[in-house]
């Protein structure tokens, strides 16, 4: 056998140098406790695994644990969660605690899963919007694999190297994301891979990245081709000067740069017997297997329909060949570098080159070798993955039973894991073979609309709301046919509630419904019927029909509690209670809902529990009760987590609140905390709502640059829910106000006003809080023009704007039946921001939106008091200002709202109060001599430069000398910018 050049793995680094201390940077601070994670990009065969295995050796020498998994190029749908469970197989004995491991280790056993029909039950209510259905197998797992990392984390740093990342499954993307996510103190690198050349358009991977990329504990690393001398370099340490310079350049130049084709175009170069250089890459990963002997050749390409990886048993029953001609062959292929072996199991040395042999097999070739495979696992029932396997060469052998057969029996498997994209591909796959195979050779244990059902049911679960609407009206079709009418009505109900999951398809929602509901009004008393009029009452009260919804969910209670079907009941009592809290009965509502709790909890429906404490914390909220709203909400997200449904619909609505209660009470760090993305797919309408109430703290706090640059993704949502409009308008016109633009925040203001009126709606009462922060840009708009001596601009705007926000006060539909705290504090504010239009705002006003705010909210009384203080100033009361200077100071402080600091610090300046008892006020020093401040202050007041030089007794053209000074004292280029400044900078007092 001749020798072959040592490979790439057996020489010194080349020429990643700058690459591998960033990697090391990282192990380091993980190492030190800072959890982080690469994400390592590059063309196949650029050598991103060498690099990977550069960190394994830098990680193990900081006494850290490597732990590595690979993804599966092995068809359409592949095996879930598989670089995971092989990089957590060494440590599978820490898995018996966390029964959720199960899903990637057969010994663990399964923990129990609710029934889906209880799970799903909760429907979003109006006020909350479209959700999609999460799976709970598959966020128990999720949940596993953080805890078992983070309990390895901390007893040993942990370096989790998870490579070819373009291949991964649905399930492992979600997973990756997950961890990622939530990387925090552990001390934890997480380290991808993944080919940049494999990104088209349309791959799954490139959405999940731009996510990631913008975590700031994550980090992408682009490994690029070397140049032209680096290549050379390491060509040259590939060859150990064995190889002729002209080789060595002719390789070098041929490779572009790419360390693995420089491998094998050397390893074909190096054969006596190689007849010249390969024109194509194929041509180079051919040439070393055609180098080997025939039966080696024959075992390659039998193992290339297995995938880049076959069982050592499985690929012997296959070849059909005598042991010792097999091991020979076997060994051959890995003295050539072809086949690595590893455990029980040989895998091609790149996936470059498994793709080559494949793509060389003949058409008959390639079909008796998938039929073969198929054959052999159809002998091995309950091997966990191989039914996929079975479905996957079924398909490609063109045995169409056996290939539904085993599609059906993945999608269960799949779900049973916990994968319920995977479980979604698998059903799909049956579908559209259901029509192709007889009657007679279809399973006999499911029907097509089991399957649509089913469909429906994985496509809502996986984040897919408009496929499982197509899939349930699939299966209303065929059940129109001839099903017992409570089947048929239970279809019915599973379309209207993928229907109502998508905004603007609620009408739809409720004719399927109520189709559903003829079907069973006349049957008896059921589940299902129950659970059909909870589902008609919780949509008739999405569009207000309050006095239908209560007679629907009263009837849903007495059929529940007649055959004993707790979940239905206990939404229906959730819906009765929220209608009791809009006709005004806060407190009634409040009992009826921990009544509803109660009932879920005790018969497991937790999306119900879930719904009802949700509803439960915004009526404490809406009723200016927030530190019990918190104690509820905290319960809520904690009771989410536990029960594994931190991002299911009613969780995430939870943490929506949550972000929402604590930047209201002034609890910033857990407000961020909670608005952290989620880290896996779940409704753009959700992470959405989650991003934009998340980015008030980012503007309060003066992160501005990040700020806009979130507000800039959001816009694209705006259409998803009027809530987001809302939120990122208001903030928008904030972050304007802080920046000194109010001209751009009335631009917000009312772009987002008027995109509700497009929707068609009419007095949002998110729209009286957005209206008071226009009024603020109105008022600092008005002080610009005043101070510079020009017209107030935009008067009528402002008086449309402060009469919409008070017929908004009117004519609202708040939920409590009344206006509430929230609602008439910031009314409050918008009366006060009107005041300032005509001068420093009226104190009273000031008082009373200061008043208004004390039910607990503590920045937006903050706020207040900083323009209560202004005003105080102008009327001459320099003590009251200075107490409310020291209070909004204290506050901003605390909270670390730099914007609102600097402004109280500003205004303290300005009016000569100390904010702090032992600072003693000072004068500053001022850069202006007497003349030139005395002609300052008259050009403040409008006085031309004759009109100063007449009341200074100078001459016109020594005016316009004193200005030029002032000016460039300030830094401004015309008088209106230097008085505008000078009050900036308190240098001068209105």
């Amino acid at each position: 056998m001749q020798d072959m050049p040592r490979l790439g793995s057996g020489i010194p680094l080349v020429a990643r140098g700058r690459e591998l201390r960033r990697l090391r940077s990282a192990v380091e601070a993980a190492v030190a406790g800072r959890a982080a994670a690469v994400l390592l990009a590059g063309d196949a065969g650029v050598g991103k695994t060498r690099m990977t295995e550069e960190v394994g050796v830098i990680a193990s020498g900081l006494g850290a644990l490597v732990l590595t998994g690979r993804c599966l190029d092995a068809g359409e749908t592949g095996l879930p969660y598989l670089p995971v469970a092989e990089a957590l197989a060494a440590v599978r004995d820490r898995a018996a605690a966390r029964p959720a491991l199960g899903r990637l280790f057969p010994e663990v056993a399964l923990p129990a899963l609710p029934d889906p029909g209880r799970v799903a039950s909760g429907m979003a209510i109006p006020v909350v919007g479209p959700r999609s259905e999460q799976d709970i197998g598959q966020l128990q797992l999720f949940d596993a694999v953080h805890g078992l990392l983070t309990d390895l984390a901390e007893q040993a740093p942990v370096v989790l190297v998870l490579e070819d990342l373009h291949w991964a499954d649905a399930s492992t993307r979600s997973l990756v994301s997950f961890l990622l996510s939530r990387l925090r103190s552990q001390r934890l690198l997480i380290l991808g891979t993944y080919r940049g050349d494999d990104l088209h358009r349309r791959h799954p991977l490139r959405p999940l990245l731009a996510e990631l990329v913008r975590l700031p504990q994550v980090e992408r690393i682009d490994l690029a081709p070397f140049g032209t001398a680096d290549s050379r370099t390491f060509v040259a340490a590939l060859a150990e000067d064995k190889l002729s310079e002209q080789v060595l350049r002719e390789v070098a130049g041929r490779s572009e740069g790419n360390a693995f084709f420089a491998e094998e175009l050397l390893a074909a170069y190096s054969s006596p017997d190689d007849a010249g250089i390969p024109a194509t890459l194929v041509d180079v990963l051919l040439a070393r297997v055609e180098r080997l002997s025939p039966t080696a050749q024959t075992v390659v390409r039998v193992a290339s329909v297995a995938g880049r990886r076959v069982p050592d048993a499985r690929l012997r029953l296959v070849a059909e060949l005598d042991e010792a001609d097999l091991d020979a062959a076997l060994r051959e292929a890995v003295a050539h570098h072809v086949l690595v072996p590893a455990d029980d199991l040989y895998s091609f040395r790149h996936a470059l080159m498994r793709e080559a042999v494949y793509g060389d097999l003949l058409p008959g070739e390639r079909v008796r070798l998938h039929a073969a495979y198929a054959k052999q696992l159809a002998d091995s029932p309950g091997v966990r993955g191989a039914a996929a396997a079975l479905a996957h060469h079924s398909m490609e052998s063109h045995a169409l039973p056996a290939a539904l057969a085993a599609s059906v029996a993945a999608c269960w498997e799949a779900e049973r894991s916990g994968a319920p994209a995977e479980s979604l591909e698998h059903v799909e796959r049956a579908l559209k073979l259901w029509d192709a195979v007889p009657g007679e050779q279809r399973p006999g244990d499911v029907d097509e609309m089991r399957l649509l059902q089913h469909a429906s049911w994985v496509a809502g679960m996986s984040g897919d709301p408009e496929r499982a609407i197509a899939f349930a009206k699939s299966a209303v079709r065929i059940a129109d046919a001839a099903v017992v009418p409570e089947r048929a009505a239970k279809l019915r109900r599973r379309l209207a509630q993928s229907l109502y999951a998508v905004d603007g398809r609620e009408g739809e929602a409720l004719t399927s419904i109520e189709q559903g509901w003829e079907l069973v009004a006349d049957r008896p008393a059921s589940p299902d019927k129950a659970w059909v009029l909870a589902a008609y009452a919780t949509i008739l009260r999405g569009q207000r029909r309050n006095t239908e919804s209560r007679e629907r969910a009263e009837h849903a209670v007495a059929i529940a509690r007649k055959v004993g079907a707790g979940g239905p009941e206990a939404d229906a009592l959730t819906t009765l209670a929220i209608l009791a809290e809009a006709d005004g009965h806060a407190e009634e509502s409040r009992e009826r809902l921990r009544a509803a709790m109660a009932r879920a909890a005790d018969v497991e429906a937790i999306t119900v529990e879930l719904r009802a404490r949700y509803s439960l914390c915004v009526n404490l909220y809406e009723s200016g009760l927030l530190d019990q709203a918190a104690e509820v909400v905290d319960a809520g997200v904690e009771r989410a987590g536990a029960t594994g449904l931190t991002w299911s619909t009613y969780g995430l609505e939870l943490r929506v609140v949550q972000v929402v209660i604590r930047y209201a009470r002034g609890d910033w760090d857990g407000s961020e905390a909670a608005a952290e993305p989620p880290g896996h797919k779940v409704s753009s309408t959700v992470s959405a709502r989650l991003a934009a109430v998340g980015a008030f703290v980012a503007v309060g706090r003066g992160r501005f640059a990040e700020a806009e640059r979130l507000l800039a993704e959001l816009r694209a949502d705006w259409h998803r829910d009027l809530q987001i409009p809302l939120a990122t308008g208001a903030i928008g016109a904030e972050l304007a106000i802080w920046r000194g633009r109010p001209d751009k925040a009335v631009e917000s203001v009312r772009d987002a006003l008027d995109w509700v009126a497009r929707a068609g709606e009419q007095w949002v009462l998110a729209g009286i809080r957005i209206g008071a922060i226009g009024m603020a840009a109105y008022a600092d708009q008005a002080l610009a023009a005043r101070r510079a001596g020009h017209e107030i601009p935009d008067l009528a705007a402002a008086a449309e704007l402060i009469a919409m926000v008070r017929k908004t006060a009117e004519c609202g539909s708040p939920r409590t039946g009344s206006l509430g705290p929230e609602g008439l504090a910031w009314l409050a504010r918008a009366e006060a921001e009107h005041t300032r239009l005509d001068g420093a705002g009226d104190p009273d006003a000031w008082r009373a939106a200061v008043k208004a705010f004390d039910y607990g909210a503590v920045y937006e009384q903050a706020m207040c008091r900083r323009r209560l203080a202004e005003a105080l100033l102008a009327a001459d009361d320099r003590d009251g200002a200075a107490e409310q200077l020291r209070l909004a100071d204290e506050v901003a402080t605390r909270m670390g709202a730099k914007p609102l600091a600097d402004a109280v610090r500003k205004i303290a300046k300005r009016g000569r109060v100390a904010l702090h008892d032992s600072v003693a006020v000072r004068d500053e020093v001022d850069p202006f001599t007497p003349r030139e401040r005395a002609v300052l202050a008259l050009v403040a007041a409008g006085r031309t430069n004759r009109q100063v030089g007449d009341e200074l007794f100078i001459s016109e053209k020594t005016v316009s000398v004193h200005l030029s000074r002032i000016m460039a004292k300030l830094g401004a280029s015309r008088r209106a910018e230097a008085v505008a400044v000078a009050y900036d900078r308190g240098l001068l007092t209105t």
